[in-house]
């Protein structure tokens, strides 16, 4: 199964007047779609614009994984478990909410912030808070947490990848233009920024990038096989 959301199929969000402007892909907040609850262990992927001097004051998180990729810009963060730091483009953040913390997130540049948000489910609820920063991300990142794998993929025009073969496949195109390729007369859909593609039939499905592109895919197990 291969489901296609275009970016302006998006739910919109945030509090534009005050500066923040968001686009949830999966039932988020006020916005509530009983068949659209997640994904795998994707609860959420946000796409955040704030302009300079905006931002989410102080609030509660738990039992998420957090994970946040910085397009343009600088995001300020700070949690009570005592973390502060400034992440840039290239840079993934992740926060581990556990059984509660607080943070604050805000651009305090002078330039416009845009930044991919993505919550997950963990396998086991509570423990403790837990923060880091990879800086300079290329290639994949693991979340055992969450029993999945976040790769960074940023192709050349004319270069194709294989999709990872998992339960479930999440793609997010950042920018560029990629088409998703999986039969044998080579045809496919074309995703450009903001457009993600859900599969749950991966095996020997590829994505070539139509031009220069920055794409996010999510490697994520069935939590149910996980849970037992």
């Amino acid at each position: 199964m291969t489901r296609i959301q275009r970016a302006a199929e998006r739910y919109p969000g945030g509090e534009p007047a005050a500066g923040i402007e968001t686009r949830h892909a999966l039932s988020f907040g006020p916005y509530y779609d009983p068949d659209n609850l997640r994904f795998g262990a994707l609860l959420a992927c946000n796409e955040e614009r704030l302009a300079p001097g905006a931002g989410f004051d102080e609030h509660p998180h738990s039992h998420t994984e957090i994970v946040t990729w910085i397009v343009e810009g600088e995001l300020t963060h700070h949690d009570t478990a005592g973390h502060t730091t400034v992440v840039r483009p290239g840079d993934l953040q992740r926060l581990g909410s556990a059984g509660g913390v607080r943070h604050v997130e805000r651009n305090d540049a002078d330039v416009p912030l845009v930044f991919v948000q993505m919550w997950l489910a963990p396998l086991t609820p509570g423990g403790d808070p837990s923060y880091e920063v990879v800086r300079a991300l290329d290639g994949a990142y693991d979340l055992p947490a969450a029993d999945a794998r976040l790769h960074v993929l940023r192709p050349a025009a004319g270069e194709r990848t294989a999709i990872p073969d998992a339960d479930f496949a999440y793609v997010h195109v950042v920018r560029g233009t990629v088409v998703l390729d999986g039969d044998a007369l080579g045809s496919g859909d074309e995703l450009g920024p903001g457009d993600a593609a859900r599969i749950t039939d991966a095996e020997g499905r590829t994505l070539a990038a139509t031009t220069d592109a920055e794409v996010l895919i999510w490697e994520m197990s069935d939590w149910r096989k996980a849970l037992g």
